[in-house]
């Protein structure tokens, strides 16, 4: 109930925002004429608005914690909002009254609203927290046995830490100061914390602060092992050597340590692998050119805009396909699955329900051929039941083209290089092998296209999937057998099966 409030209450911000924007416009003068010609824009305002929020889930947040992530995707939620809202308003009326500045206008009063609300609500938030702790007992604290501590590291975490000291024991630790990453942080501060230096002058300003009758107690590690330098280490191992101050790796301690420590995703996987078994290393010098790469910031661009584009001219296709889902097979109309996505990161991929409940009214298990209905096996044959996805391409969740997104339990350590991009609805997989193939050829398949994505290949992918769509999937061994072949001449196959599969060259095209 209070999320659905907190949608409504920043409907209400966008639409009084969106009044605002108009009367600026229009420099304070306001009749009913005009207001009757805004109308449409301001109704399809609150029906796109209502849709979106929940989807970008802007409203998961707690407003006494937003944060930059919080804000921007209250700005890419707006931008979105305003985007599908003049492309309806200009099918239904041409955008007839409605000047051309307006949603400039709108996105700025907008995102000033709803920014500014939780910023008042967490500076309210915290005041209220402050009167309060007027009134508590007072706790007589022993500044003898207040610890002394320097944070190490410049991060997320260390605002974390220093978020944590503030809460829990604010009489507990005193912070002395921090060493940041570069020297351009030097002098400057983090939530009232002096930046005194880099950590790779850790033993100079531990003299100085001695110098200064400052005894450090205690030295906290706020960055990850590996994000430090050479001499940063080792400065910090010589403190640990004397063993005059005690040195706390935060990470560590949390237990992510081991997590940082991995190899990246194309490196030799680890875990569920078994020792010599067929793996896919793409080594870190061809990673770095892949990351440097400006395709992909192309890449991004386009399924941004195709995405927006799509689900404005489809919105009503939606709605007719969730009735129809509504009347045949019931609550709720969206089926979601937990899948991993870029980076390993797991996300929910949507579609459309297409199955009944799992058991008869009798509590006899039913099969899958009984649970799907004739709506739902015309949305499967159609694959209009991947409409839903183009939300989690617009969230970042997703591509148009890109290796197709398992479950967790399909995707094998092994083939952990098929993560290094974003999944898509569709890929070189799917258009060369289709569901026939094995996974090993899948895999492939996806890692080849992890290694040749471009502009070009991406258009082929495009082409080949309409046709599959309607006719049906087709496997091409000449294609499957190229990208071993690739694979295996770059050096990316790895493991004593490599060899089981026989690898030859191309077909001639």
């Amino acid at each position: 109930m209070r999320y659905i409030f907190s949608i409504l209450i920043d409907i209400v911000i966008i639409l009084s925002a969106t009044l605002a924007a108009v009367v600026l416009r229009d420099n304070f003068e306001v009749s009913m004429a005009r207001t009757v010609t805004f109308l449409p824009y301001l109704l399809f305002t609150a029906f796109v608005s209502a849709m979106l929020l929940p989807i970008f889930r802007v409203n998961r947040a707690i407003w006494r914690f937003a944060s930059m992530p919080d804000f921007l995707r209250i700005g890419a939620t707006l931008t979105a909002t305003i985007v599908c809202t003049v492309l309806l308003v200009f099918a239904f009326n041409r955008l007839d009254g409605i000047p051309r500045s307006l949603p400039f206008l709108q996105f700025n009063v907008a995102i000033i609203a709803l920014i500014g609300a939780r910023v008042m609500y967490k500076i309210h938030h915290n005041a209220r927290k402050r009167r309060r702790s007027k009134f508590a007992p007072f706790m007589v604290a022993d500044e003898a046995a207040t610890e002394t501590a320097l944070l190490v590291g410049l991060s997320r975490l260390t605002e974390t830490y220093l978020q944590s000291m503030l809460e829990l024991a604010p009489r507990a630790v005193r912070i002395v100061g921090i060493l940041g990453r570069q020297e351009r942080h030097v002098g400057r501060l983090v939530a009232s914390h002096k930046v005194l230096g880099l950590p790779e002058h850790l033993n100079r300003i531990l003299g100085e602060l001695e110098v200064n009758g400052i005894a450090v107690d205690r030295i906290v590690i706020t960055a990850s092992a590996a994000s430090l330098s050479p001499k940063a280490r080792k400065a910090i191992a010589e403190v640990q050597r004397r063993g005059s101050v005690a040195v706390q790796y935060l990470a560590e301690q949390l237990g992510f340590e081991k997590l940082s420590r991995q190899d990246h995703l194309g490196g030799k996987a680890t875990g569920n692998s078994s020792a010599g078994a067929l793996e896919f290393e793409i080594q870190p010098d061809e990673l770095v050119a892949m990351r440097r790469r400006r395709y992909w910031r192309f890449k991004r661009a386009t399924d941004v805009a195709a995405s927006l584009f799509l689900l404005c001219i489809s919105a009503p296709l939606l709605i007719l396909i969730g009735i129809a889902i509504a009347a045949s097979i019931g609550w709720p109309l969206f089926f979601w699955q937990q899948r991993p996505g870029l980076g390993a990161r797991p996300f929910h991929l949507y579609k459309f329900r297409t199955m009944g409940a799992a058991l008869a009214s009798d509590g006899r298990r039913l099969s899958d051929e009984e649970r799907v209905s004739r709506v739902g096996n015309f949305l499967r044959r159609t694959r209009l039941d991947e409409l839903p996805q183009l939300f989690n391409i617009l969230r970042g969740e997703m591509s148009f083209i890109g290796p197709r997104p398992l479950l967790a339990q399909e995707q094998h350590e092994s083939y952990r290089a098929r993560l290094l991009v974003r999944p898509g609805l569709s890929g070189w997989a799917q258009v060369v092998g289709g569901r026939a193939i094995s996974a090993a050829d899948k895999a492939a398949l996806d890692v080849w296209y992890v290694r040749n994505a471009s502009l070009l290949l991406d258009v082929a992918i495009v082409l080949r999937t309409m046709p599959m769509v309607f006719f049906g999937e087709r496997i091409s061994e000449r294609l499957i057998e190229r990208a071993w072949h690739d694979l295996s001449k770059a050096g990316v196959l790895k493991g004593r099966l490599a060899e089981m599969r026989a690898v030859h060259p191309p077909l001639a095209a």
